[in-house]
């Protein structure tokens, strides 16, 4: 019995159950209500469930999921099919890009790339297409690459856009109607968060180089200024996601250690104004009320005349 169970796929990390009890739920609820009908209860969970789909497919390129590489693999194409969007372009997009650069002038997403150093609602709404529209040449460019040096890597990123399209065409040809409402939508929905998230996270921060940031006379604060920190109650249901700061600074600590990583080394060496207690009041307080009254807004950490040319 040992030696049978030796061969079963391990977690590298207990609390990652509750990764696959998110990645269990969400197919099963639209199954449900694609056999027996809409019940906007389920959907509002699914909706959320999207959200965390997305932090999975992030935790897991930063950190595998299990100690096995053949389940690593399934578990990258079992999140292709959820995310509905494969799962390879965090390696280019995230790592290489944005955790390289950390929201300096060279981070193709930077949000104050578009239209200047805002942080509003329209800012937000729009900076998913934003992103979209300048990482997608990066993960045509990795892909060109992969090919010319004749890498595997090239198949397997090309057969994740195979399962992921394949699945569309299957369930839109099975019932186009449900095939938007319990699963186009729904994906579509969590891909905006993950890539908006980014604008939560960094827009009014500063995202100077770290060397102008830590040259002297400077007075807008440490280095560790470019990323906005979330301590609210949904930081355990979203898989820590609020702890911005200490997941840059420990890109390779599982999830579960980002909490105490902020409160001991981040949260007292970054400006106040980047620890918001939760993202729904900070989101209702900067976009809503801020649209009406100047005080509720956000202060850029860019000093004036830093701003990098696009």
């Amino acid at each position: 019995m040992k030696h049978r169970l030796d061969g079963l796929p391990r977690l590298r990390h207990r609390r990652d159950w509750q990764s696959l009890a998110y990645l269990a739920a969400f197919p099963a609820l639209a199954a449900w209500q694609w056999v027996h009908g809409f019940w906007w209860p389920l959907y509002a969970l699914m909706l959320f469930l999207t959200l965390g789909i997305g932090v999975i497919h992030h935790n897991h390129t930063h950190q595998r999921m299990w100690r096995g590489r053949r389940a690593n693999r399934l578990t990258d194409f079992g999140i292709t099919l959820l995310q509905g969007h494969p799962t390879f372009v965090f390696w280019p997009a995230h790592v290489a890009n944005h955790h390289r650069h950390r929201h300096g002038p060279d981070d193709l997403a930077r949000t104050y790339r578009f239209g200047g150093d805002t942080n509003h609602l329209a800012g937000y709404l729009l900076h998913p297409l934003q992103a979209a529209w300048v990482l997608y040449p990066l993960f045509v460019e990795w892909l060109g690459q992969l090919r010319r040096n004749g890498s595997g890597a090239f198949r397997y990123c090309v057969a994740q856009y195979a399962v992921w399209l394949g699945s569309w065409a299957l369930l839109l040809a099975l019932d186009w109607r449900r095939a938007l409402l319990f699963v186009i939508v729904p994906q579509l929905h969590g891909l905006h968060w993950l890539l908006a998230t980014n604008y939560l996270q960094h827009a009014h921060a500063d995202g100077r180089p770290a060397a102008a940031k830590e040259a002297p006379g400077d007075t807008q604060g440490g280095a560790l200024n470019y990323a906005r920190n979330f301590e609210g109650l949904l930081n355990p249901l979203l898989f820590n996601i609020g702890f911005h700061t200490a997941h840059h600074e420990n890109p390779h600590a599982h999830w579960s250690e980002l909490a105490s990583l902020h409160h001991a080394h981040y949260r007292n060496r970054v400006d106040p104004a980047l620890n918001e207690r939760g993202i729904v009041a900070y989101m209702l307080r900067v976009f809503v009320l801020g649209a009406l009254v100047p005080r509720f807004r956000s202060r850029s950490l860019m000093p004036a005349g830093s701003l990098p040319k696009p």
